[in-house]
């Protein structure tokens, strides 16, 4: 049965959800100081509503949109925008049209290079 939206979540759920190990949410507690979940007795971690859409934002940040710690800490203080970055499409690697004989002939040498690393 899911939890409430309004419910706290424990590091382990939240780790859960998001599919981000608990150290690193640990170390971006380290990292944001906006990230403050509530500690309690054994150090334990509750993440309120508010922490855990924080937490959704760095996740995507980081993860999704490609920003660094830095920049991630820059957009959460307000000094620039939050704006996903524009995936650009990966060229296909050229394929080369090579003539037969240059074929024939970087064979050959590919041989003789072999041949001159095993004497």
């Amino acid at each position: 049965m899911p939890k409430d939206a309004d419910a706290f979540r424990t590091i382990g759920e939240l780790s859960d959800q998001l599919g981000v190990a608990q150290h690193i949410l640990r170390y971006w507690e380290t990292r944001f100081p906006q990230l403050q979940p509530l500690k309690r007795a054994g150090n334990r971690r509750y993440y309120r509503p508010e922490d855990v859409a924080l937490v959704e934002r760095i996740n995507r940040l980081l993860n999704d949109d490609g920003y660094t710690i830095r920049g991630v800490q820059k957009v959460l203080a307000g000094k620039t925008e939050d704006q996903p970055k524009p995936q650009q499409p990966r060229e296909a690697a050229p394929q080369l049209a090579l003539e037969p004989d240059l074929i024939a002939e970087l064979k050959q040498l590919r041989t003789k290079l072999a041949d001159a690393l095993n004497a």
